[in-house]
């Protein structure tokens, strides 16, 4: 069996395992970052599954990621939240890591929302800033597309002019507007990880054109792009990164800390548009 069948095969089992659980249609999946789990509270849930009863699913290893994939209903509308991610410093490969966007895809579902903690590289983005993603620059050193290409999956080149969807950032902002909660749109830059930036490199990501910084979702979107699955990706400011003198020490506390607090902002953003749907 070649490695392209392998790997298929693999997203196969997974989603057959869901499926057999819940089979019904599924409007978004959500990806919930460090801290956010919180925004489940709201969902009516149907079925709770532990990362490791899912064949081939990596296993979620940091702090403020619960590892767990959630079913149920908000507002009417079916959805599925992943409430844990995985990174590339946990030892596992992009592949590895964006497979449950290859089970989101397998599964039928046409909208991913991301949401992430990320550092500011902006004076101006206090801490708890939401921030709507736009696009990205990817400084990872892992590709997920990397290998024999699968044409099941998607095109060997896909274009990424647009891989965070236009549609779904302006009903974001329509929704942000409607009920009075602030946002900046901007540019985010993904590093492995998983130590945090020097001085140095926040201040040259800055003048790269990056807005925020993190070590997760630039692979997640490519793997969207490519299983033509529409994105939204909105990011918590954890801490102020630039300019340089006002970096302080950061911990993972304080990051959790700010996430929980912000991230019933961007649960009631959500809310509306789920709404809509």
């Amino acid at each position: 069996m070649s490695t392209t069948d392998k790997y298929y095969n693999q997203i196969q089992i997974a989603t057959s395992y869901i499926k057999n659980i819940y089979d019904g249609e599924i409007k978004v999946a959500l990806t919930l970052g460090t801290g956010l789990s919180g925004i489940k509270e709201d969902i009516d849930l149907l079925h709770t599954i532990p990362y490791g009863e899912i064949p081939n699913f990596p296993q979620s290893t940091v702090e403020g990621h619960e590892g767990h994939l959630l079913i149920g209903t908000w507002h009417g509308v079916n959805i599925m939240v992943m409430s844990g991610r995985f990174h590339c410093y946990e030892g596992y490969t992009a592949k590895e890591v964006t497979f449950p966007v290859r089970v989101v895809q397998a599964l039928g579902i046409k909208n991913l929302w991301i949401s992430n903690v990320a550092g500011g590289l902006k004076a101006e983005y206090p801490a708890g800033a939401l921030i709507l993603i736009k696009d990205h620059i990817n400084m990872m050193p892992d590709h997920p597309l990397t290998g024999m290409n699968d044409d099941r999956l998607g095109l060997r080149f896909p274009d990424m002019k647009e891989a965070y969807t236009q549609s779904w950032r302006d009903k974001f902002k329509v929704a942000a507007k409607s009920i009075d909660i602030p946002y900046h749109e901007g540019v985010y830059v993904s590093l492995q990880g998983p130590s945090l930036e020097t001085p140095a490199e926040y201040n040259m990501l800055h003048i790269m054109g990056a807005d925020v910084v993190g070590m997760s979702t630039v692979p997640e979107v490519i793997v969207a792009k490519h299983a033509e699955i529409k994105t939204l990706v909105c990011s918590i400011v954890s801490n102020v990164c630039y300019p340089p003198e006002e970096i302080s020490e950061t911990t993972l506390e304080e990051v959790i800390a700010v996430a929980h607090k912000s991230g019933d902002q961007l649960k009631k953003v959500w809310e509306v548009l789920i709404k809509e749907m």
